[in-house]
């Protein structure tokens, strides 16, 4: 039948004279940028939030670097041991005086470096392997508490006296450490008289305070209690001389468009606004990245050592859940995972016949373990990457503690910027050039706070690809 032939106006024809519905631009790209939503946001003035504390007595300063040189170990500086929190007043020359007094071990696996109240003569440093810090539970039996690797050390307590050790090292993989026995490092402060004083005074202001020291390492208040009269306590509470500062980050990006085209095809939406909102759009995707995985200041980032957890297992169990539950266990508000680890979660769950209840959050229903909500966010890596394209990967799982009033997580922003489009993110005319192209200048400001360590905690090495042939469950 040709076109002549119709008996009525084709529909080719008819659109021409018809309106069409459009939509806006649609993005499969954007998530639902759950932990933006969920976080409390204080304003910032100035551009920088302070944090101030407690002062903790004698704060972990951080790991230990060492570096292998063929068949030589050694540390990395001198200034590598002030990462020993005793050794952090002692002057330079001494340092790198005591960085050559160093020796090298090695011990096999499962073998007991030192037993709990036994005689306290090295310091440890873990160059290679894992080892097992045990203590003995109230019918005598050692039980694991931690669990030390690459760059941390033990045995620090017999720098300061020659108290018994306080635990049971084991070894869990062949390990090499770095060590200095005790006598060589006091027979080395003798050589240095007023450098003996100095770090004598120190460990003696240190033992004085580790008497009002609470489970988090803070100095308290002496405090008196009793029914009976008696002479009060007289103490003060110190802060932290330097308390950590979160200046605000910025995401940034300049918008071009054709004068032209914002002109002449402007109708039914403003090409300009457009624009500005895809663009928008990725900075804010960018933003919850940064939050996340910045090596700076992302949450990742700022989870102390013993806020981490490594699963038992590989893939994320309750029993995990529930560990993390214990390290953040005032006022939790939510775990945030990946939504591939949400869905390995409840496979382990479906397996032990505990399948986890539902609530709402924003309208949608989301699983929860303990009455705390699993928030999805695909800015939690797996393997590294925003889209893994195998089955299998591992990630991490977090949870927190929110608001300034619950010492919790909180993010950061200012308001109030000179052409503000929405809450810290303005939008500046920059101009036209000669070729009538105009430019905007978008910025985006933000960060996030942890107030206090145990507001966050982080589940580590957890296995998305684990799958169960449930048929054969129980036979």
């Amino acid at each position: 039948m040709g076109p002549d032939d119709r008996m009525a106006l084709g529909s080719a024809a008819a659109r021409n004279l018809a309106t069409t519905t459009k939509t806006r631009v649609q993005v499969a790209g954007q998530s639902s940028r759950n932990l933006i939503k969920l976080l409390p946001w204080t304003n910032v003035q100035s551009g920088t939030y302070r944090v101030n504390r407690r002062k903790i007595l004698a704060p972990d300063g951080g790991k230990i670097k060492v570096k292998i040189d063929g068949n030589s170990i050694y540390l990395e500086d001198a200034a590598a041991l002030r990462a020993l929190p005793f050794l952090q007043s002692l002057e330079q020359g001494f340092l790198e005086t005591l960085r050559n007094r160093f020796e090298t071990e090695t011990i096999a696996k499962n073998k007991v470096v030192f037993k709990e109240g036994a005689k306290g003569d090295k310091l440890f440093i873990i160059v290679q392997g894992k080892v097992d810090i045990l203590r003995n539970d109230a019918k005598n039996e050692p039980v694991k508490i931690d669990e030390l690797n690459e760059g941390d050390y033990f045995g620090e307590v017999a720098l300061l006296n020659n108290s018994p050790r306080t635990g049971t090292v084991k070894t869990s993989t062949n390990c090499t450490f770095l060590t200095l026995d005790v006598e060589n490092f006091y027979r080395l402060l003798d050589e240095a008289p007023g450098l003996k004083q100095e770090f004598e005074e120190r460990i003696a202001k240190y033992q004085s305070e580790l008497e009002r020291v609470n489970e988090y390492g803070e100095v308290g208040a002496k405090v008196s209690s009793g029914a009976e009269e008696e002479t009060l306590a007289e103490s003060f509470v110190d802060y932290d001389e330097m308390p950590p500062e979160y200046p605000l980050n910025t995401v940034r990006s300049i918008v071009r468009i054709d004068t032209r085209i914002a002109d002449l095809y402007n109708d039914p939406f403003d090409q300009l606004q457009e624009q500005i909102r895809l663009t928008v759009e990725d900075m804010k995707e960018r933003q919850e990245w940064e939050l996340i995985n910045n090596q700076q200041f992302g949450l990742l980032r700022q989870a102390p050592p013993t806020m981490r957890v490594r699963t038992r297992f590989g893939p994320p169990t309750p029993d995990d859940f529930d560990e993390l539950l214990s390290k953040v266990w005032k006022e939790p508000a939510f775990f945030l995972a990946h939504p591939r680890a949400i869905a390995a979660f409840g496979r382990e769950c479906t397996r032990r016949g505990t399948p986890p209840p539902t609530m709402n959050v924003f309208g949608v229903p989301v699983i929860t373990w303990r009455g705390v909500p699993l928030i999805p966010c695909d800015k939690l890596l797996v393997n590294g990457k925003t889209r893994p394209a195998g089955p299998d990967g591992t990630t991490n799982i977090l949870l927190m503690r929110v608001g300034e009033e619950r010492q919790g997580v909180i993010g950061l922003h200012q308001t109030g910027l000179p052409g503000e489009y929405s809450p810290s993110l303005s939008v500046r005319a920059m101009g036209i050039n000669n070729q009538a192209i105009a430019e905007y200048l978008l910025a985006l400001y933000f960060n996030v706070a942890v107030l206090t360590p145990d507001a966050l905690a982080v589940l580590e090495n957890v296995q998305v690809g684990n799958y169960y042939d449930y048929s054969q469950i129980g036979k």
